[in-house]
């Protein structure tokens, strides 16, 4: 039997990295920094990659 396979896109890590981050400047919770991480990254992505 083998154990099952998790598997991170690279959207997970990036949102994993962020999420993180905010938590550690911040004195927000697991949940609500999850849900700030998901905004940070949207806006990121809309910013044209040659401005960024």
């Amino acid at each position: 039997m083998t154990a099952p396979t998790t598997f991170s896109t690279p959207y997970q890590q990036r949102l994993e990295l962020v999420s993180d981050t905010i938590q550690a400047n911040s004195t927000l919770n697991a949940a609500a920094s999850d849900d700030l991480a998901v905004h940070v990254l949207l806006v990121l992505n809309s910013i044209p990659e040659k401005i960024r």
